[in-house]
């Protein structure tokens, strides 16, 4: 289908000194480029955070009904005893 002289014609343009100059300088291109961007994309090391204390919850609201008997004026066995708590 082709000619022999198409094939020589075709050898004769991809050994000349342009494409082979061209194609070199396209490759350092590329090769440039991407180190270039993975210079600047590179992971960086994370240091690892310290953890600010968390705030204390707040304590939960008394409600009237809700009074120990040592804070109303009652003894110390009966808040025992609802703890289960023996006196030694």
């Amino acid at each position: 289908m082709f000619s022999s002289e198409f094939f020589e014609l075709l050898k004769q343009i991809l050994a000349s000194w342009q494409v082979i100059a061209v194609t070199v300088a396209l490759v350092l291109y590329i090769y440039i480029v991407n180190y270039v961007s993975r210079s600047y994309h590179s992971p960086k090391v994370k240091k690892e955070r310290v953890s600010k204390p968390k705030k204390a919850a707040p304590a939960p609201a008394v409600k009237e009904g809700d009074f120990d008997e040592e804070e109303s004026g009652g003894s110390s066995e009966s808040s025992n005893e609802e703890l289960g708590l023996e006196e030694a």
